[in-house]
């Protein structure tokens, strides 16, 4: 069940929603290379920090399960209005946060909205390209997270440097406001999916029912592993490089920056090369690859600025190119009028898996009285394995061919 847009609204929809996950994405990012700030200005551990990064992926967790309960029984275009202005507030509360204990519960809120706006992104995105096409769309999209590592993360970062903490939330809550008025303008209504909702009694059962299909149980272990692996390794980089390598946090923001710079590029060669290629194929090739630059990053000796800089594009083009075709993947493994609903719990679990690497990243780690981060080199090898595993574990999940309706370009 496809709705049909004309080229130039389909184009259009794409980018709102591609700058809609940037500042979800920045919302969640921002968070890692602020952590030396937060820290000082809350007299907080590393773990501590992870744990508030911790938070959101559950929060988001949480609400993205619930969300499979309701989502795909309104127009899409309300739905990603409705939550979208609820995550605004999100930020704002952040930034008002006057000790670390609201600020914890403000990231908890945003984590509520932010997860399930990633999963209607994906819904509509499921709705309105053809499934032949949907890697380059999840490509396009995928550039969200180029653009916040380019200028959202760098910006916040020399915001927070310069006039505080607080200042990367308020940035967010202005550029927020304005992608949400041009929503309201460009999102065409996507409600052909209600005619064939799940009555209200049977929510319930039909949600657990997404947890016996094994073809949907195989989606989820693949994402829940492959989310796990990345997040024992990506909060703690940036206290890494503060604490261990010297690296003042301003010059953090130009280490981001060039690997976004080189996923601007990646991301949408990844998804077109994974529409052609195939998806599991590209996931293998690009997640094995990964785990030369997850062990890198994990064992980084005593680099200058320079090198760091150079290296990172290795870094992020890997970690977030396998993303692309996993993404594109599993909006073939459900029935049209579940996709919300699967993509929804996928996005929970993915959070799950957020928060339990944050989590457990932050444990395996310590530090010292010198300010030193020891242990880092384990969460390294841990994440590698789990990727070994994905590696292997994605040939086991297959999408179904769907059948596309259409109707007149919109």
């Amino acid at each position: 069940m496809t709705t049909t847009l004309a080229p130039r609204r389909e184009r259009a929809v794409l980018w709102l929603l591609a700058l809609t996950q940037f500042t979800v994405i920045m919302d969640f990012m921002v968070m890692m290379p602020l952590a030396p700030q937060l820290m000082q200005a809350f007299d907080a551990s590393a773990a501590r920090v992870s744990g508030a990064v911790s938070a959101y992926a559950w929060c988001a967790g949480l609400s993205g399960l619930l969300a499979a309960t309701y989502i795909d029984r309104f127009d899409r275009k309300r739905m990603l209005l409705t939550v979208f202005l609820f995550f605004n507030l999100s930020n704002l509360a952040c930034a008002l946060a006057p000790d670390f204990h609201l600020l914890v519960l403000s990231r908890a809120f945003a984590g509520m909205t932010g997860g399930v706006l990633g999963a209607i992104v994906m819904s509509i995105i499921g709705d309105v390209i053809p499934q032949q096409r949907r890697g380059e769309a999840t490509g396009i999209v995928m550039m969200s997270f180029s653009m916040a590592a380019i200028a959202g993360v760098p910006l916040g970062v020399m915001l927070g440097a310069h006039f505080g903490w607080q200042m990367p939330f308020y940035l967010l809550v202005v550029f927020s406001m304005v992608i949400w008025f041009a929503g309201m303008r460009l999102l065409p209504s996507l409600s052909e999916h209600i005619g064939s909702a799940t009555p209200l009694s049977r929510v319930l059962p039909e949600l657990a029912g997404l947890f016996t299909v094994g073809a949907h149980l195989r989606a989820f272990l693949l994402s829940f592993v492959t989310m796990l692996s990345g997040m024992l390794v990506i909060p703690f980089i940036s206290p890494v490089l503060v604490g261990n390598l010297g690296v003042s946090p301003a010059n953090v923001s130009w280490v981001y920056m060039c690997g976004g710079l080189a996923t601007l590029f990646s991301s949408r060669l990844i998804g077109v090369w994974s529409d052609r290629a195939g998806k599991h194929r590209v996931f293998r090739c690009v997640a094995l690859f990964s785990t030369l630059p997850i062990l890198t990053v994990t064992h980084l000796p005593q680099w200058p600025l320079l090198a760091l800089m150079a290296f990172f594009p290795f870094f992020m083009v890997s970690l977030s190119g396998r993303t692309v075709p996993l993404q594109a993947l599993l909006t073939t493994i459900p029935a049209p009028h579940k996709r919300g609903a699967f993509l929804s719990a996928n996005a929970a679990l993915q959070q799950v898996g957020t928060g339990l690497g944050a989590l457990l990243g932050g444990l395996l780690i310590h530090t010292d009285a010198a300010g030193h981060i020891t242990g880092y080199g384990n969460n390294g090898l841990l994440a590698s394995c789990g990727t070994l595993f994905a590696v292997w574990w994605v040939g086991r999940v297959q999408g179904a061919p769907e059948p596309l309706a259409t109707r007149s370009p919109a």
